[in-house]
């Protein structure tokens, strides 16, 4: 079975590499906080769009159907999918009416989610994403990595190796414009033979029907202005009630996904041009679900920025693919294990807690309370395994009970300073990426006896 920590053992094998992986994506973090220090209202941004999320999920069902409405009066073609089997089926249905082989993909996540790409293409149907990143993971015939960024696992010259293989390029290139210029030829032919056009969405919006889709490379606009038809997916979560909601969530995007002040693109789609056809497709696949959980439904006001990934030390330190998910990093943690508990009871574990995830969210959401209330949950329905079990029943027995304790700590700094093998071989997971500590000769505690200044009297 994949698990997180056998995964991440794999990408940290290469340790020069995780260090690279590490600082790239702390770079990223750092250039987070500087746009948002540059912007006073920061907070009150952030409460803001927390605010608007939490009474968008609370009255959800109205908007849906107030967006389906003015939706369905543009001229737009409203689908609703209960799952990703139904998301699937819709979309190839689309393509089939039209006799359609071959189409264009901009970035979403949602058709990650559902594996669209690994269907269409069992159906015949010639898939290209043409985000620069998710081309490149998909001429690898890897997952994306990151959300955002969804090559960042890969460096220049994987790139240049890459396109070598697929593109023709030199061997041994790697300059970023020749390899971006190779990649801009290669996808204006597949822009211009597409047939339909897919994008994913980052908002809809109730009052217009119409939908926004953010990108900074404009593939999106080329895909949807070019082809006769554009299928728009996207989770019913992605719903804000106003267009001036707007104004919010898009000083908070881009700041908190890549530290810049907004996507290059900010496309607005309303209705399908003349002699067009424009789809929507709205998927629950489980959302429904964790909105009625009380414990979760805050990470449905999700905004899919990435900023929990850049921050996150596991993340950073494990890269992606361990996360065995479409949605990796903290709120992937948070958000798999309500579509199938038993495949993805390793993901809350894969965190320190050290609440740095929920720091930075743009739309507060306290992700790290629900990792560890996600723990709690997989532990009391049995998907943790037997020696994590036994292993918490009995760290449980020793802090509670200050003898045990003490004695336990005595007992642990012997064995360290007089028999180091013990703790330092290759049957402690802990030991394998990790130096052990130098025992301290004394418990915090002895020390603190022996040294406190005692009252007068005592």
């Amino acid at each position: 079975m994949i698990t997180h920590a056998k995964e991440a053992e794999k990408f940290n094998k290469d340790e020069a590499r995780v260090d690279w992986h590490d600082d790239t994506l702390w770079f990223v973090r750092q250039k987070r906080d500087r746009m948002a220090h540059n912007i006073p209202e920061w907070e009150q941004l952030r409460e803001k769009a927390s605010q608007i999320k939490n009474h968008t999920l609370s009255n959800l069902d109205q908007y849906l159907i107030q967006f389906e409405k003015h939706a369905l009066a543009n001229g737009v073609h409203v689908h609703w999918a209960a799952n990703a089997v139904e998301h699937n089926q819709i979309v190839f249905q689309i393509i089939q009416k039209h006799g359609f082989q071959k189409i264009v993909k901009s970035k979403s996540m949602l058709t990650e989610e559902c594996h669209l790409n690994e269907f269409l293409i069992s159906q015949g149907i010639e898939v290209i994403d043409t985000d620069l990143g998710e081309r490149i993971v998909q001429l690898r015939h890897e997952p994306p990595s990151h959300i955002v960024l969804p090559a960042i696992h890969l460096k220049k010259e994987d790139v240049g190796e890459t396109f070598h293989q697929h593109l023709g390029t030199e061997k041994g290139a790697k300059d970023p414009q020749y390899l971006t210029e190779a990649a801009r030829q290669h996808l204006r032919e597949k822009f211009i033979a597409a047939d339909l056009a897919l994008t994913g969405v980052n908002f809809a919006v109730a009052e217009t029907g119409g939908i926004v889709v953010c990108t900074n490379e404009g593939n999106a606009d080329m895909g949807a202005h070019l082809a006769n038809v554009h299928i728009a997916c996207m989770g019913i979560e992605k719903i804000i009630p106003r267009q001036a909601d707007l104004s919010v969530f898009l000083r908070l995007l881009a700041r908190s996904a890549t530290g810049q002040p907004i996507t290059t693109y900010s496309s607005h789609f309303l209705r399908p041009a003349p002699g067009k056809e424009m789809h929507i497709v709205l998927v629950d696949n489980g959302r429904t679900e964790q909105l009625a959980r009380a414990d979760f439904r805050n990470s449905l006001k999700c905004i899919r920025c990435a900023a929990c990934f850049n921050t996150c030390p596991v993340y950073r330190r494990s890269g992606g693919h361990s996360y065995h998910t479409a949605v990796a990093g903290p709120i992937g943690s948070i958000l798999a294990p309500n579509i199938d508990m038993r495949k993805y009871a390793d993901l809350p574990f894969a965190s320190t807690l050290c609440g740095s995830c929920s720091n930075v969210c743009p739309v507060k959401i306290d992700i790290h309370d629900q990792l560890w209330k996600w723990r709690q949950i997989l532990a009391q329905e049995g998907h943790t395994g037997t020696a994590k079990a036994t292993g918490m029943k009995l760290m449980s027995a020793v802090l509670s009970n200050p003898d045990i304790y003490r004695f336990a700590g005595s007992t642990g700094r012997w064995f360290l300073r007089h028999v180091p093998s013990l703790a330092s071989n290759s049957l402690n997971p802990w030991f394998k990426q990790r130096e052990m500590p130098e025992p301290p000769k004394e418990s915090f505690r002895d020390w603190y006896m022996k040294n406190r200044k005692k009252p007068k009297g005592e």
